[in-house]
């Protein structure tokens, strides 16, 4: 048994820009543990490999999912078969589903396999002009003001004192708010990135201080996007 940590599109019918050995993994796999099986079903069937996609397993793995589940998973699925695990968008483990898999596997001698892809935060970095030799990926930040606000004065102060890259996101619906956010608490001279709908019909990538971004009319409303200060 190997267990493949297979990489999937970020943006609409971008399955073209996933490796060649993305396809050869999913033909010969019948085990996944997925985050959403929807997006994973529709995922493979755009991949046009001829399979039947209900003879294919799949097994839950979101932000829910207990280790017990797990154990669980693996306990139906035969020795000699190997398992695809799948988030749904992007490489799983990375700001993703997947850790918990990995961890059972690596407890259990299973042969753990990342596959090459797209991840939005690595590309977001790759493309901000910020240090990509000391940065950090917090995540979502606070949801309430005050305590978001201290994050954003946190991380400025980060960046001042060890020009450590700053990286975050937000729930899509939400975007436009702690955009605005930081327009109003951030310092006019911090350098921000936003980072949206990458390899999308509709990507923004686009670095400038904040009392630069404060002039333009931006619309993040339910667009994937990577925030970076640095």
């Amino acid at each position: 048994m190997k267990l493949y940590l297979i990489p999937s599109p970020i943006g609409e019918n971008n399955s073209d820009l996933l490796p060649p050995i993305v396809h050869k993994i999913i033909a010969e796999t019948k085990y996944y543990l997925v985050e959403n099986e929807r997006t994973t079903r529709r995922f493979i069937s755009s991949l046009n490999l001829n399979l039947n996609i209900r003879e294919l397993v799949f097994f839950r793995l979101d932000k829910n999912t207990k280790t017990a589940q797990i154990t669980t998973y693996f306990s139906q699925i035969p020795k000699d078969e190997n398992v695809g695990v799948i988030s749904e968008a992007g490489c799983p483990g990375i700001a993703d589903p997947g850790a918990l898999a990995v961890a059972f596997a690596h407890q259990h001698n299973i042969e753990v396999e990342p596959v090459t892809g797209p991840s939005s935060i690595f590309l977001a970095l790759m493309s901000a002009g910020f240090s990509g030799q000391n940065f950090v990926f917090h995540g979502y930040l606070p949801i309430e003001k005050t305590p978001r606000t201290a994050f954003i004065k946190k991380m400025e102060s980060e960046v001042n004192r060890s020009g450590q890259s700053q990286i975050f996101m937000e729930t899509p619906y939400r975007n436009n708010a702690l955009f605005q956010l930081m327009i109003e608490v951030g310092n006019p001279s911090t350098r921000l990135c936003i980072a949206s709908d990458i390899s999308g019909p509709h990507q923004l990538i686009k670095t400038q201080n904040l009392s630069e971004w404060k002039k333009e009319k931006v619309d993040l409303n339910k667009k994937p996007t990577i925030f970076l200060i640095g």
